[in-house]
C-alpha cells in the first residue's frame, strides 16, 4: 500500500476542469503518463436503425488514479445528420490532455486514432445520413439486414493501420497526426454534448473495478455493448486480447519522456490561475432563439468568474496572512493544497453547470421507435 501511494503521490494528475462552451471537445482532463493501448474486440449487433457506433477508450479516473475503459456501444443519434467525433488523448503542456467527444455534422480530429469499426484516424466510413435515415455501411459494421435495410456496401483502404495499437496522440510513443483544414472547421460549427444515455454508460464503466486497468491489465472484460449501460448478457462482448503487452503504471510513467520525478508539472493551486469563462456563440438557424441562449451563456459566464474573483480574493487574502505570520513549510504546504482543492472544487460546479445549460439548450434526443423527423 505504502508503495502504492507513493507511485501515485510521484505521478500526480491535473485537473484543470476547464469547458468551452465553442467546444465540446476540450475537457481539461490532464494526466503525466498516457492510456495503454486499445484493446482488441468484436462489434456488437447493431440493435436497431438510427444507432450510431461510438468507439471505446481509455477514460480517467482520479478517484481510482488510473485509466478505466468504456466499452464501444452503439448510441441513437440526439437527431437526424448527427454524427459522432470520439474523444482522445493528445501530448500538451503538462500531460496527455483528454479532448471530449462530440456530435456534429460533420466528424472532427480524433488525434489520428484507429478506433476501428469506420473509425481510422480520419472520419468516418461507417455510414452516412440520407435524409432522415442512417445508411450503414456492412463492410465495417455489423449488421442484421432482416432488421435493418438502409445499408450499403464499400470497402474502405485503412491507411492507418495502427499495429501496436496506440490510444493517444503526441509525446513519446504518441501518433504523430495533425488535423486537417477541414478538421480544423468542424471545431467552429456548433456541437451537441453527449446525450444521457453516453453521460450514464461513462458513470457505469467508472463505477465498474473491472473496468479499471489496474484490474483487467488492458484486456477489459467488458469491451463493448450493444447499447449504453448493458454490461450484461449477449450484447456485452469481452477483449479478445490487449492491444500490446501490459505495461505498469510506474513503468510507463518513468519511460514517458526521460524527465526527473520532481520535474512532474504541478496543479494550480489559485482560482487566479484558471481561465477566465466565455460565453460561446449558439448557431442553431434560428436568430432569436441564438440571442437568447447568447444571453443565458453569457449571464452563467459573468457569474462563474465573479466567484472565480471571489475566490482568487479570498486566497489572495490566506496567502498574506502566511506570509505576514513567516509561517512553515508544512502550514504552507496544506494551504496550497487546500487552495488546490478549492479551485478543483469551484471548477468541477462550473463544469456542471455549463454542461447543465448545454443539455438545456440543446434538441431533446431522438426516441427509440419515434417515426424519423420530418
Amino acid at each position: 500500500m505504502r508503495m502504492i501511494a507513493r507511485v501515485r503521490s510521484l505521478l500526480f494528475v491535473v485537473v484543470l476542469l476547464s469547458v468551452s462552451v465553442l467546444s465540446f471537445g476540450q475537457i481539461g482532463i490532464t494526466v503525466n503518463f498516457g492510456p495503454p493501448a486499445l484493446p482488441v474486440y468484436e462489434q456488437p449487433l447493431c440493435p436497431a436503425e438510427g444507432y450510431i457506433w461510438t468507439p471505446g477508450y481509455w477514460a480517467w479516473d482520479p478517484d481510482a488514479g488510473q485509466y478505466y475503459w468504456v466499452p464501444g456501444t452503439w448510441v441513437l443519434a440526439p437527431q437526424p445528420g448527427y454524427l459522432w467525433t470520439p474523444p482522445w488523448w493528445g501530448w500538451g503542456p503538462g500531460g496527455f490532455l483528454f479532448h471530449a467527444g462530440f456530435w456534429g455534422l460533420h466528424v472532427g480530429f480524433y488525434g489520428g486514432i484507429n478506433y476501428g469499426f469506420g473509425y481510422f484516424g480520419n472520419g468516418y466510413e461507417g455510414g452516412r445520413w440520407q435524409g432522415d435515415h442512417f445508411f450503414y455501411n456492412r463492410t465495417v459494421n455489423n449488421i442484421n439486414v432482416t432488421n435493418i435495410h438502409n445499408v450499403y456496401n464499400t470497402t474502405v483502404i485503412n491507411n492507418n493501420v495502427t499495429v501496436n495499437r496506440v490510444s493517444y496522440n503526441g509525446g513519446p510513443g504518441g501518433l504523430t497526426a495533425r488535423p486537417t483544414a477541414a478538421e480544423q472547421a468542424v471545431e467552429r460549427e456548433r456541437h451537441l454534448p453527449p446525450v444521457a444515455a453516453q453521460t450514464q454508460h461513462v458513470e457505469a464503466a467508472r463505477s465498474n473495478p473491472e473496468l479499471r486497468e489496474s484490474a483487467n491489465h488492458g484486456k477489459p472484460p467488458i469491451a463493448a455493448t450493444a447499447k449504453p449501460g448493458e454490461f450484461r448478457g449477449e450484447g456485452a462482448v469481452p477483449a479478445k486480447e490487449a492491444g500490446e503487452p501490459y505495461k505498469p503504471v510506474a513503468e510507463r510513467s518513468a519511460g514517458r519522456a526521460g524527465r526527473p520525478e520532481n520535474n512532474v508539472p504541478r496543479p494550480p493551486t489559485h482560482a487566479a490561475d484558471l481561465a477566465p469563462h466565455q460565453a460561446g456563440h449558439p448557431n442553431t438557424g434560428n436568430p432569436d432563439l441564438d440571442r437568447k441562449y447568447a444571453q443565458q451563456q453569457e449571464k452563467l459566464a459573468n457569474k462563474q468568474n465573479q466567484e472565480h474573483q471571489k475566490l482568487q480574493q479570498k486566497q489572495q487574502a490566506e496567502d498574506q496572512r502566511l506570509a505576514q505570520r513567516n509561517a512553515a513549510d508544512a502550514q504552507r504546504q496544506q494551504m496550497e493544497q487546500r487552495h488546490a482543492q478549492q479551485t478543483q472544487q469551484l471548477e468541477q460546479k462550473h463544469q456542471q453547470q455549463t454542461q447543465h445549460l448545454q443539455q438545456r439548450q440543446s434538441p431533446p434526443p431522438a426516441r427509440e421507435g419515434a417515426p424519423p423527423r420530418k
